[in-house]
């Protein structure tokens, strides 16, 4: 659906060149939620402002449904971006158009016909759940409320791909999750293909199918989210995830803890995360798990615990414990149970 091939943007500036994006790549496969994380100057806005060609990239290649958007004349190119919806962080509503001129407008420009600009923005406006609010003015609403429309504006064109420039950002939590749930019923009811940018995690551990990292302009690790979020690699990512799960320990406690047993981190996955594996290490072992800190989200499809426990005992019956924890689908970390050295988990 969406290939960026080598895509690298430079901006000149009083200091010189700023590389906002180096030789960067990714894949949207058609149907998925695909989210962009990173931290400010990442890249990220530059990355996603690239597929639709706001921004012209330097080099590499924008392909959208096998076509390289880059080689494409001014006119096939608007032709192409009526199949790319974008929503933006600040809404870019007109204040003093009313919601149901917000979204006409744009319609009556490609040469609907009245009837067929009313059917749409009903539709859109039903679907978002706004179907009340017609007459009314951007002053008027929510910030929730406003997205809203701006996700039905993007939406009445009918594209085949969203594209979403951190749209929560402005949001507070309860309304961000109301924008999140939309989303995930747009992607699933109407099939669209959402790619997303964001610096915040829940977002990706709520909706995406799939994450990239990126760092200084360039994609520091992707993966499938339930593997980013069990096995991060790269401390940028490490650092993401701890956002949500936090499991540091003073080091005068650590080092106690260390004296009588190991502190591991377990993180279940599905099924795994219901089942009583810690309860069954203290029956079948000579161990005695404490729990120093836990915690369970639900990622897009399943749910996803963690827990930091000690476990008191010697290190022989630590090994069997462990061993029979990681056949039970849970994933083990902070020890090393080849050789019985401890390590700190962070």
């Amino acid at each position: 659906m969406i290939e960026l091939v080598g895509i690298s943007k430079s901006f000149t500036g009083k200091k010189g060149s700023i590389h906002a994006l180096k030789n960067v790549s990714i894949s949207v496969k058609k149907g998925e939620i695909y989210g962009v994380i990173g931290y400010s100057g990442a890249g990220k806005s530059t990355l996603i402002r690239c597929v639709n060609l706001l921004e012209k990239p330097d080099s590499g290649s924008v392909i959208v449904n096998n076509v390289d958007l880059t080689k494409l004349s001014p006119g096939k190119l608007r032709v192409a971006r009526g199949k790319i919806g974008m929503i933006f962080q600040g809404f870019n509503l007109l204040k003093t158009a009313t919601v149901y001129e917000n979204i006409a407008l744009p319609l009556k420009l490609t040469g609907l016909s009245k009837q067929e600009v009313e059917e749409k923005v009903t539709r859109y406006l039903k679907i978002v759940g706004l179907e009340n609010k017609h007459h009314s003015y951007p002053s008027e609403l929510s910030g929730g409320q406003k997205q809203r429309v701006a996700i039905a504006r993007a939406l009445a064109h009918e594209p085949e791909i969203l594209l979403s420039d951190e749209a929560t950002s402005a949001l507070d939590p309860d309304t961000t999750e109301a924008i999140l749930e939309l989303l995930l019923k747009i992607n699933r009811e109407l099939g669209i293909t959402i790619l997303l940018i964001t610096h915040e995690m829940n977002v990706i551990q709520k909706i995406c199918d799939r994450v990239a990292v990126m760092e200084n302009g360039e994609v520091i690790e992707e993966g499938k989210t339930k593997d980013i979020f069990t096995s991060p690699k790269h401390a940028t990512t490490k650092r993401f995830v701890n956002s949500l799960f936090s499991h540091n320990l003073p080091d005068e406690i650590l080092s106690t803890l260390k004296e009588t047993g190991h502190v591991v981190s377990l993180s279940f996955f599905g099924k795994a995360s219901g089942e009583p594996a810690l309860a069954l290490v203290s029956k079948k072992f000579d161990v005695y798990p404490n729990i120093l800190s836990g915690s369970i989200t639900q990622l897009k499809d399943e749910s996803f615990g963690q827990l930091l426990i000690h476990l008191k005992g010697d290190f022989t019956e630590i090994q069997k414990a462990v061993s029979f924890l990681k056949q039970q689908q849970v994933l083990v970390e902070g020890v090393d149970i080849d050789e019985g050295k401890n390590q700190r988990v962070s």
